[in-house]
């Protein structure tokens, strides 16, 4: 869903005011403004949702919502170009520390959980569940080359949990690319630990299709019948006459991606989906801080659910930061 979503609303009246369009801005007069929301791919579905219920009610403010990609998102972020920064990840401390640099103090608000789905073909029926071991194995950074499940045969038979040997059909890997939370998520929780044991750089293989588009994806998945790739949840549930979701093992048995799993921690890859707010932006636009009021509402969590992905246990702890704009980087 990477791309632009501009929410109608006053875009033309705003540009027309005395107040400028930067990012969080408002006219108190007309009481007209702007949202600027980038980042994420994987949270842009959520943000995009709330954005419209938001609009309804307030058809004077005008959104934009983008999915370009976490590093992406914080970039522009940490450059003041937005107002909020969606995020599959939690912020790196790079990156706060370009934010701290620039002057910009951000609201850390978690909102939702996401299961990152390991995928295959539809019409693939032959792998039903696969470890972390045999995904090092395949996508890991000594997978360079690999261009046959079979040609990590010997990798594998090194790597603990792993269960060679593999068809020899072809490895055909679309999945996301660096600039992208999802990646990192998957890399430091799938990937990272086998890597170190092995002297190895925590990362994935570099030779596949990658793209900040999760349909992009998708499609590159569905397109060869012995593929494998991963994706947020949400992605998969919308396109599941399309792949299949490969249940994972993490040491404790196979486990399938559903929002039971994911909810109670025993599916292996979920994570955290975040916004991060400008305070700044939030304290001069009444605009901003009203949509961000909205997405933590009851009515606004809802996003979470038609989004696909699944709500955390306690929200009081999350509308506390955001009441008392506690700023900087939480504990999660």
């Amino acid at each position: 869903m990477a791309g632009t979503l501009m929410i109608a609303g006053a875009i033309a009246a705003a540009a027309c005011s005395s107040s400028s369009n930067a990012p969080g801005t408002t006219d108190p007069g007309s009481g007209t403004g702007t949202i600027s929301i980038s980042g994420s791919s994987t949270v842009e579905p959520v943000s995009a949702l709330n954005a419209e219920a938001f609009n309804a009610l307030h058809p004077e403010v005008g959104i934009s919502v983008e999915g370009p990609g976490t590093g992406d998102g914080f970039k522009k972020f940490c450059a003041g170009e937005t107002d909020i920064s969606d995020a599959s990840r939690q912020i790196k401390d790079s990156e706060a520390e370009a934010c701290a640099a620039a002057g910009i103090e951000f609201i850390e608000l978690r909102f939702a959980i996401d299961g990152l789905s390991v995928l295959t073909s539809a019409n693939n029926q032959s792998v039903s569940c696969l470890s972390f071991g045999d995904l090092y194995s395949l996508l890991g950074p000594e997978s360079i080359g690999f261009r046959s499940w079979s040609d990590a045969n010997a990798l594998a038979a090194e790597i603990e949990g792993a269960s060679p040997p593999y068809p020899d059909v072809d490895l055909v890997v679309t999945a996301p690319g660096e600039e992208s939370g999802t990646y990192d998520s998957f890399v430091e929780i799938v990937l990272e630990g086998i890597a170190e044991e092995r002297g190895q750089a925590a990362a994935s293989r570099p030779d596949y299709t990658a793209s900040a588009n999760d349909n992009v994806i998708i499609e590159g998945i569905s397109g060869s019948d012995t593929s494998l790739g991963w994706v947020g949840y949400a992605f998969y549930l919308a396109n599941q006459d399309k792949v299949n979701a490969i249940a994972v093992d993490g040491g404790d048995g196979c486990v399938t991606p559903t929002p039971e799993t994911i909810a109670d921690g025993s599916y292996p890859i979920a994570r955290p989906l975040f916004i991060y707010v400008n305070k700044a932006n939030a304290s001069s636009s009444q605009a901003v801080s009203d949509f961000v009021d909205f997405y933590l509402s009851d009515e606004g969590l809802r996003s979470i659910d038609q989004a696909g992905y699944v709500r955390i246990a306690d929200y009081d702890a999350v509308r506390a930061v955001w009441a008392n704009r506690t700023t900087g980087k939480l504990g999660y």
